[in-house]
């Protein structure tokens, strides 16, 4: 299979902006060339959304909300569930599609709008659960709470999972009564125009609506008046910039940022579930891009060496990249040259400040890869906390390895960075696992296992990564605001 070739009917039909129920060609932005990363070609042209485009689609995303926020919450279940079955029955062809555009491998993004599915029917069933509580006043009130939704609802979402995180986040602002205004990655926006053309017809005009663009369309959505909530997943500088602006009109922001995340080895840890557990965590499949990847490895001395030999063996084995549409492809090319240069850099940096290559560390050697984003399986080993790729978020397939002696010193090195997002401890024992929990500093840790999403398990950050929680009932609560009602009786 060439890097170049696209299934048929892949592509969507449309080539427009999706709000108040129709396709309209963009006001002011034009088109842009979206690309095939896997081949560096143009793949399609996306429109680009610019302030007008957002302030129409915005209003017709607060025309659409009296009538939706009245509706029975059952039936709002009833056609988010509809539109979750959509999506189970397009999964493959979707997952083809991002794959084209983000150049992730098909078979790992095949999960996607199925794990978007069982977002959309989770919150689908919590329509009815957004309640309220009595207060006790005395004799002569009565005094309740009442949540109501906010109103129109701006989620902003990332290049590595375009389907996915467009249709799953739209679920619990939509459960709650609001309507929403999806942007997508300037970087694969064209999932989300087919996610448009799937369930935009499902819903009332207006309630959800979808829009291609760059910055301008983001800063727009951020900065309307009409927009009562903005969420962004993404990086910290972008989540940032929202959130400044988002400030101008004091509304209140969800972020899901970055992540500089550890997994931690304890040397009693089963080293062949270990050695698995850090090649998954990494993300290589994803080449890396990912916010939840465990790229800094802390291993106990004891163990340090061959759980090392291990990894250099198992990641070229495991991960080695290829054409995205190939099924048997496991790692696929970075999104962008931007990116590619970018992880090029964090390898020049490593090796300059005295990092030992184990593993990578170039474009691979393929010629039928040789014009696309493709980057290696990389781990480095012999790192020391402040080196630069120890401390910044490379969101490419890099791996960092550092070897401890001391429980304190490693706590005060794990911590020691400005993100907080997830955390991977290995040990046979309760109590050290436990331990560790108490001492890492992040949103989210897994125990003898690392990557996994549970629909239900709510899912952020602290520190530098990110604002709110996700992926959970709290999700669903923060697209609400609560209203006391008191009533004087007699």
């Amino acid at each position: 299979m060439r890097a170049n070739e696209i299934p048929a009917g892949v592509l969507p039909a449309h080539n427009a902006l999706f709000y108040g129920g129709a396709w309209h060609e963009p006001l002011e932005g034009g088109y842009a060339d979206t690309l095939n990363p896997a081949c560096n070609e143009p793949l399609s042209q996306a429109p680009v959304a610019t302030a007008a485009d957002v302030d129409a689609a915005v209003r017709a995303a607060q025309a659409a909300f009296p009538a939706w926020s009245c509706m029975p919450p059952v039936e709002r279940g009833r056609l988010l569930r509809q539109a979750a079955a959509v999506l189970r029955e397009h999964a493959y062809s979707l997952a083809q599609l991002d794959a084209l555009n983000n150049g992730n491998p098909v078979a790992m993004l095949a999960h996607d709008a199925n794990f978007a599915a069982d977002g959309i029917e989770y919150f689908a069933g919590l329509a009815t659960e957004i309640k309220g509580e009595t207060i006790p006043m005395g004799p002569g009130h009565l005094n309740y709470t009442v949540r109501e939704p906010l109103g129109v609802v701006a989620r902003i979402v990332a290049y590595n999972h375009p389907l996915m995180f467009a249709a799953m986040r739209i679920a619990a602002p939509l459960a709650a009564g609001n309507t929403v205004v999806v942007k997508a990655p300037d970087q694969a926006p064209l999932s989300i125009i087919r996610l448009g053309e799937l369930i935009g017809g499902l819903f009332p005009p207006g309630v959800v609506n979808f829009l291609c663009g760059m910055r301008e369309c983001g800063e727009a959505l951020a900065r309307h008046p009409l927009v009562r909530k903005v969420t962004l997943i993404g990086g910290v500088p972008t989540g940032r910039a929202v959130m400044k602006t988002a400030a101008d009109g004091l509304k209140p922001v969800l972020l899901e940022l970055g992540g500089k995340n550890a997994l931690v080895a304890y040397p009693d840890a089963d080293l062949e579930k270990l050695v698995n557990g850090i090649v998954g965590g990494m993300n290589f499949s994803w080449s890396g891009q990912s916010c939840g990847s465990t790229s800094r490895v802390f291993l106990h001395e004891d163990i340090h060496d061959e759980v090392v030999r291990r990894v250099a063996e198992l990641v070229p084995q495991r991960h080695k990249p290829g054409v995205p549409l190939d099924p048997a492809t496991t790692m696929g090319s970075l999104v962008s040259a931007a990116q590619l240069d970018k992880v090029k850099g964090f390898v020049r940096s490593a090796l300059d400040e005295g990092a030992r290559l184990v593993v990578g560390g170039k474009q691979p050697d393929d010629p039928a890869l040789r014009n696309g984003f493709f980057f290696e399986a990389t781990v480095f080993a012999d790192m020391k906390p402040g080196m630069r790729l120890a401390r910044e978020e490379v969101f490419g397939p890099i791996l960092s390895v550092f070897r401890w002696r001391d429980e304190e010193q490693l706590w005060h090195d794990v911590n020691d960075v400005e993100f907080g997002l997830t955390g991977s401890i290995w040990t046979r024992s309760l109590e050290t696992a436990h331990r560790a929990v108490q001492r890492i500093h992040t949103g989210y840790v897994w125990i003898n296992n690392t990557s996994q999403h549970f629909v239900g398990a709510p899912f952020g950050g602290v520190k530098n990564s990110g604002i709110g929680r996700e992926e959970c009932f709290e999700e669903l609560l923060e697209f609400t605001y609560t209203k006391n009602v008191n009533l004087k009786l007699g």
